[in-house]
């Protein structure tokens, strides 16, 4: 081999296109993103508080319906909630009916009040834009994030009633209630029916959350606005001559997961639920969009 064969340089590889190279990086950044908003989020003591105070809410249910039930025989309401709770698994559902109406949407609001608020208010916000993140990358991180939470906190919840249930009650069959009997292993999967469900009703109160975040560098005002939201369509479903808007109210929805308690399973109530929060998550997700790709950061 003479020596221009060997200096001969060899032919180059070709390079990927630009069309294939950038989504890769986009998703690579996406997701550093995405894991260090986690990391903030899961580690900021407010938030671990809220998770273990709502943790604890499924055991001192248990503990009170075992107790009342214990002591208020066949004909008291005792007996009544011991019936209710007289399968493990039923706590899971109680709890979740007890917290879902308030506490948990409190949890979620703090999050995703604070998203977009929080780092305008603490003068972060203009770094994190400074960034090859872009504003849309960041604004879906930002709900993602709370949306992560939020399944997070629902799995607290479900499994800390699970656990306390089979401590407290009998385990076996599950009586639905339209008075079918389904096995343990049936009444599982329902459960984990229900915590998607219960997460998709959080994941349309994050965006709605986020909305109000975007306008506003006071986290505090986004969250209770949120609350105030929640607290008010409350009231405005309690109310006989408003019974026409009761569907189109988030928290009408959210307790929607009995319909997988019953035989068969009440297919359309849920998805009724389901487009119901696709809808507030389109709607408010588009309001967030429009705002914070438009607004003039300097903070």
């Amino acid at each position: 081999m003479s020596a221009l064969d060997t200096a001969r340089p060899r032919p180059a590889r070709p390079m990927p296109a630009d069309g294939a190279v950038r989504p890769a990086r986009l998703a690579r950044q996406f997701g550093r993103l995405l894991r260090s908003e986690l990391g903030l989020t899961f580690r900021r003591p407010r938030n671990l508080v809220m998770l273990a105070l709502l943790g604890v809410v499924p055991v001192l249910l248990g503990v009170v319906i075992r107790i009342v039930g214990a002591e208020g025989g066949e004909g008291g309401a005792g007996g009544l909630l011991a019936a209710t709770a007289g399968n493990s698994l039923m706590l899971t559902f109680a709890s979740l009916f007890v917290l879902v109406p308030l506490l948990m949407p409190v949890a979620v609001a703090v999050v995703a009040g604070d998203a977009v608020a929080g780092e305008a208010g603490a003068g972060t916000l203009r770094y994190l834009l400074a960034a090859p993140a872009g504003r849309t990358r960041l604004l879906a991180v930002k709900y993602l994030n709370a949306v992560i939470f939020a399944l997070v906190l629902t799995l607290v919840v479900a499994a800390t009633a699970l656990l306390t249930g089979l401590l407290l009650f009998p385990t076996g069959e599950l009586t639905l209630l339209s008075g079918t009997t389904i096995s343990f292993g049936e009444g599982l999967l329902r459960t984990l029916l229900i915590v998607g469900y219960v997460t998709a009703g959080m994941a349309a109160l994050a965006a709605v959350g986020l909305a109000l975040s975007v306008f506003t560098e006071v986290a505090i005002g986004a969250v209770a606005g949120t609350v105030v939201l929640v607290v008010v369509t409350q009231v405005l479903r309690a109310i006989p001559q408003l019974d026409w808007l009761a569907p189109y109210l988030l928290p009408t929805r959210w307790t929607g997961f009995d319909g997988v308690l019953r035989d068969p399973v009440a297919t359309g109530d849920l998805v009724s639920g389901l487009l119901t929060f696709g809808a507030y998550v389109v709607v408010a997700g588009s309001i967030a969009w429009a705002r914070f790709t438009g607004k003039d950061i300097s903070s």
